[in-house]
């Protein structure tokens, strides 16, 4: 099937990365490949929703704890936890020290090992207190954070399924989106939301804080990269799960640099 049209890029990515009903009609490598470079936009609109049900709260009276709660579980909702259940699965996978082989059984268990629940507790504490520090200093920033680190953590999505990254299984999410985004259209997404944060931020926040929003999406894609690059190592390639730990590493990474200074 060829001639892939900007919709099927859409449904893939909103199809396969939230809970929106967009209804998934291509599962092609042509589909895979459009949908993995409208993964920026999908990150966007869960960032949205996290943004606008934490302002609404802040509105309601709540304080900036509360708030940063909502914006943390807003897109564990709108993804199913499948994010939340790659990041954990990862870590056990990675925590075993076993061979490959060995480690990607360990991760496609239905159970959560005590490598995963440690690193979903330490992950999520940091996200809300991150997001909670944000949404202190102002709600514009917290809305911007919520919103930035959403995206970000898509993106890292973009750069991993990067041409020459294999996949570690043949079946799968992870091998129907490996390798399928051309190197330079996957840094071309990364030079295109840096420059769009950057400038959306010194517009909202002021100039000082278009510095530090790109940092937000460079500094994140650094820390997924690495990651991505050991779990190559380690399991061969990528699968599912990676993808998920990879997407809330990066999210988390950017609501640490945006809480800082």
């Amino acid at each position: 099937m060829t001639g892939t049209s900007p919709l099927d890029g859409v449904r893939f990515a909103f199809g396969t990365l939230t809970v929106f009903p967009v209804r998934v009609t291509r599962w092609d490598r042509e589909a895979a490949r459009a949908g993995m470079l409208c993964a920026p936009p999908a990150g966007l609109a869960v960032g949205a929703a996290a943004a606008a049900v934490g302002l609404v709260l802040l509105l309601l009276g709540a304080g900036a704890p509360l708030a940063a709660v909502a914006g943390v579980a807003v897109p564990a909702v709108l993804t199913r936890g499948l994010h939340l259940d790659g990041l954990a699965d990862t870590a056990d996978g990675l925590g075993s020290g076993k061979p490959a082989e060995d480690a990607l059984r360990i991760m496609k268990q239905s159970d959560i090992g005590p490598f995963g629940v440690i690193t979903l507790v330490l992950v999520l504490l940091a996200q809300v207190a991150a997001l909670a520090q944000a949404y202190e200093a102002s709600w514009a920033r917290g809305a911007c954070a919520a919103v930035v680190s959403a995206t970000v953590a898509r993106l890292a999505l973009t750069l991993a399924a990067r041409a020459g990254v294999p996949a570690a299984r043949p079946e799968g999410l992870g091998a129907a989106v490996a390798g399928v985004v051309p190197v330079r259209a996957a840094l071309g997404a990364a030079a295109a939301v840096t420059a769009v944060a950057a400038v959306a931020a010194g517009a909202l926040l002021g100039a000082d804080e278009a510095a530090r929003t790109a940092l937000a999406v460079l500094l994140p894609l650094a820390a997924a990269e690495a990651l991505l690059r050991h779990c190559t190592r380690r399991f061969g390639g990528v699968t599912g799960d990676v993808f998920g730990g990879l997407a809330e590493t990066a999210a988390t990474m950017s609501l640490l640099v945006l809480a800082l200074g």
